[in-house]
């Protein structure tokens, strides 16, 4: 296989120790690496341990003449097949944000035709900040892979998220878009994702605490293992996955029928979304005013998306449930994976704050119609959406299996 370039980009934060692991790891696996540093990153590390660890010299200042001439940036940036940036500070996402180019690190990722990883590490507060979440969103929007940052205690002393991903789940990342899989190719796939809302009045509604970030991990994943993805999303803050179509939908009925109408063209469906299982009876065309000491609200049930689907499954068809419970999580999937028919389902707790909802995280249990029940342990929703598609795979290629007979 022909050797694979790697750029590794180092800013100056505290984390910058732990991308002489990533570098190692990564010049063990056989890849070429070479790394650029701000003048910021050397105050962390010697620019020596990253030529000890890889083999070439280190790039810090873009004004230096090379041993063997070219342009610097331009030489690192065509020759890459993966530019990685880990830690990648909040002044250096803000400036590949805004297409600036004022050192080697971001003149590289500027002039790169290569797939971007970026994993940020910095405070928690300045990870939250809303700035600094607009330039990873913009970053997204156009291609940039991101590899969330892990909670924990940070060096300043405060405990949040903001601590870099662990190296190993950098590498694996990086090894992930070095090496595309096509497992879904040719593969058309339906995913919902997020909450829907039912309106009470022009200004209120019914909802619950999804994100969509399970179902977008979903999508995601799909569309880079060569699936045709379809996403019909409940109302969400996220950036649509590159390559992915979109429908958006608000309510349970709109999610429906965007469902059914795209469920005969589809490989597969997995339904993520977390539908309201009740509307109000009635809607309000005015504004509900406070009047007397309560308000009551007659609810009716919405549609069970995927009771429909149900009846209308093709032969071959994959169609895979989730289970958010609070309590009796194993019974109460079992019993939604019957009563729905389902391929499988995949069951998680909600009450744990580690993960699910608004997490990067998830920890799951997938069960089987044969009573099998598998654990996939604590990782991120991308790791999860990756053994799920396995799963999906596998289904259909017994369910092929049987049909041959």
């Amino acid at each position: 296989m022909e050797q694979k370039t790697v750029v590794l980009g180092i800013s100056g934060g505290i984390a910058a120790y732990k991308a002489a692991e990533v570098a190692s790891s990564l010049a063990k696996s056989g890849y070429e690496v070479r790394v650029v540093m701000t003048q910021g990153a050397t105050k962390f590390i010697a620019p020596l341990t990253f030529q000890t660890l890889t083999g070439h010299p280190v790039v810090v200042d873009m004004f230096a003449v090379p041993p063997i001439w070219n342009v610097g940036h331009v030489a690192y940036a065509e020759a890459a097949d993966l530019v990685l940036i880990a830690p990648a500070t909040a002044n250096v996402i803000a400036k590949m944000a805004h297409g600036l180019a004022d050192d080697m690190l971001t003149a590289t990722v500027l002039a790169t035709k290569a797939p971007v990883l970026v994993a940020p590490a910095m405070n928690c507060n300045m990870y939250l900040n809303p700035a600094v979440q607009h330039n990873l969103s913009l970053l997204q929007q156009r291609g940039f892979h991101i590899m969330p940052p892990e909670e924990g205690r940070l060096a300043c002393g405060t405990t949040g998220p903001g601590r870099l991903a662990s190296p190993e789940k950098i590498v694996a990342a990086a090894k992930r878009l070095l090496h595309p899989r096509t497992d879904l190719a040719g593969f058309r796939v339906l995913v919902t994702a997020g909450p829907t809302r039912e309106p009470i009045d022009p200004v209120r509604y019914l909802s619950n605490r999804s994100t969509g970030k399970m179902g977008y991990a979903l999508a995601k994943v799909a569309a880079e293992l060569g699936a045709e993805v379809t996403l019909v999303s409940g109302p969400t803050a996220l950036v649509p996955p590159a390559g992915v179509r979109l429908i958006e939908v608000t309510t349970a009925q709109e999610m429906l029928t965007a469902v059914l109408a795209h469920l005969n063209t589809a490989d597969a469906l997995v339904m993520a979304a977390a539908v309201a299982d009740f509307r109000p009876r009635s809607y309000s065309s005015e504004k509900i005013k406070k009047k007397g000491e309560s308000l009551s609200l007659e609810l009716e049930r919405t549609e069970d998306i995927l009771e429909q689907v149900a009846r209308r499954k093709k032969t071959g068809q994959v169609v895979v449930g989730f289970a958010a419970e609070s309590s009796n999580l194993i019974v109460n999937a079992e019993h939604k994976l019957r009563r729905k028919r389902l391929d499988f389902i995949v069951a998680n707790d909600i009450t744990r704050t580690d993960t699910g909802f608004a997490s990067d995280n998830n920890e799951v249990k997938i069960l089987w119609p044969d009573g099998r029940v598998e654990e996939l342990p604590l990782a991120l929703k991308d790791e999860i959406a990756v053994a799920i598609w396995e799963r999906v795979l596998l289904r259909r290629e017994e369910i092929q299996a049987a049909s041959a007979k």
